[in-house]
């Protein structure tokens, strides 16, 4: 072995790391405009589905619900990879454990949201009663559990960042991550729940968006 063999065995680690990261951040990157172009072509193609009256996730019942159930597993595993890259790219510094792990379990949380579907109810699937179900389903209640749980846990990340990029006097930054928080935990507004809801979810899939396109720009990836 050559005195130069050690630089090199370095130098063709880290491009194997950055090969393997980056297929995991662009998941993450496109977690959120999958979840919404999904959602939209539904909203655009059910019958009786009105945003106004009926969260996104009432997407998953009925014939066609598989589709939603599948768009929120799908982009949850996508979530999941963008922690995962951010857990290899950020080594040091505050949240460079706690984040990834908080993004984790928002995926998770978007994970079990589509295996236990919203029940039906206002008139949607069509020949669905009009009105609220009488009494959630377990299955119902434990899907509004994980989403709670992943919208806290994204909060509690945007938090941790905002608070780093103010420590790194990264002005954009620490806005934009504050703004997301406040949407985060902002309180849901029974009269237009529905919609608050799919408008928290793009400030909580920009995030991850932006998040995955910030670190594929880092030198340890696009090198």
């Amino acid at each position: 072995m050559t005195m130069n063999s050690a630089p090199r065995l370095a130098h063709s680690d880290t491009r194997a790391l950055a090969r393997s990261t980056r297929p995991l951040l662009l998941a993450g990157a496109f977690a959120g405009p999958l979840f919404y172009a999904s959602a939209l072509v539904q909203m655009l193609t059910r019958p009786g589905f009105d945003l106004r009256i009926h969260p996104l996730s009432q997407l998953s019942t009925g014939d066609l619900g598989w589709i939603q159930v599948l768009t929120f597993v799908l982009v949850g595993l996508g979530v999941i990879c963008l922690a995962i890259g951010h857990r290899r790219i950020v080594t040091d510094g505050l949240g460079r454990t706690a984040i990834p792990v908080l993004v984790a379990i928002t995926g998770a949380g978007f994970i079990a949201a589509g295996v236990f579907p919203q029940d039906p109810a206002n008139g949607f699937p069509l020949g669905t009663p009009d009105g609220p179900t009488a009494e959630p389903t377990w299955h119902a209640l434990v899907h509004m559990g994980a989403a709670i749980v992943g919208f806290t846990a994204l909060a509690v990340a945007a938090v941790i960042a905002l608070i780093r990029a103010i420590r790194e006097r990264r002005a954009a930054a620490a806005i934009g991550n504050g703004v997301v928080a406040i949407a985060l935990l902002a309180p849901v507004v029974p009269d237009i729940a529905s919609i608050q809801v799919a408008v928290t979810g793009l400030f909580a899939f920009g995030w991850c968006t932006a998040t995955a396109i910030a670190l594929l720009g880092s030198p340890r990836v696009s090198r």
